[in-house]
């Protein structure tokens, strides 16, 4: 039994003539301590995809189950890392992380959930900043501190929905270490949606692309044969590397103009610029 199925899934909005299909056939297995990443175009459905897997929505048709159970509601055992950060502008770091343990360990007292967020700030190497508010931080900060709070909370299941997409580049690699660092410590079930090739392949297991919409569905699944710990400054000169990156960006590339010549419309493609992992 896988630790996350989708079957079978199919999601549209509206009724009628304004009804609007975003995914269909959406078939997919995670396996538990599994690090997959899905890679999309821009507007493909992937954030929809998200919301399917954490129970914020409810497909059309088709089923989501976690660990064998129908996936009905929000649940702290699936921790999600958004990309706007999602902080309460008026409360403090811990004061946005107390929260969340709070929420996820009821019946613990006050000593251990302090410990539990002044623990999971430094994990993120945010303890000076524990008593500022989001206001007086920059992204990247804020960001640590919405990845904090979903660790903090100890989920079982890891969701990023672009986390770092709105990062520059240094503090989106910072952040990629920081978020495996954590992960390789217990290899706890992740999934990774972004649109940037590269940093799937560096973080994931598997890399499965999202066929843009309407009536997105999933492309085949590239597994990364490349041993962990991976290094950013080897990457550019590893065989694995190279072979997988041309494999997955010729396949979207191949998708983009397969879309365009059915309906003429022009699909923002991800990320696939060569890059310079230097730190």
């Amino acid at each position: 039994m896988a630790y996350l199925e989708l079957n079978n899934i199919y999601k549209s909005y509206g009724d009628g003539d304004n009804r609007t299909d975003v995914l269909t056939d959406i078939n997919l297995s995670i396996e538990e301590g599994e690090f997959v990443a899905i890679v999309g175009f821009t507007g493909s459905g992937k954030t929809t995809l998200v919301n399917l897997i954490n129970g914020l929505i409810k497909p059309t048709s088709g089923e989501v189950l976690f660990k064998g159970e129908p996936v009905v509601d929000t649940s702290h055992e699936r921790g999600v890392i958004f990309q706007n950060y999602s902080l309460l502008p008026w409360l403090t770091v811990g004061q946005n992380v107390y929260m969340a343990v709070k929420e996820a360990f009821p019946k613990e007292n006050k000593a251990f959930l302090k410990q539990r967020v002044n623990d999971y700030v430094a994990m993120v190497s945010l303890s000076p900043a524990i008593n500022k508010r989001p206001k007086e931080l920059s992204g990247g900060m804020r960001q640590r501190v919405a990845v904090a709070r979903a660790l903090a909370m100890n989920p079982e299941m890891i969701i990023m929905d672009e986390p770092l997409g709105a990062l520059d580049a240094l503090t989106r690699g910072n952040l990629q270490d920081e978020i495996l660092n954590i992960w390789s410590q217990d290899k706890r079930t992740a999934l990774l949606i972004t649109n940037d090739v590269d940093e799937g392949i560096y973080m994931a297991d598997r890399i499965i692309p999202l066929k843009p919409g309407p009536n997105a569905t999933l492309g085949p699944e590239f597994k990364i044969d490349i041993e962990r710990p991976r290094d950013k400054t080897a990457l550019n000169d590893n065989a694995n590397f190279k072979k997988t990156r041309n494999a997955i960006i010729e396949y979207l590339m191949d998708i983009g103009e397969e879309r365009k010549s059915v309906s003429n419309e022009t699909y923002e493609l991800p990320d696939l610029a060569p890059k310079s992992f230097v730190a």
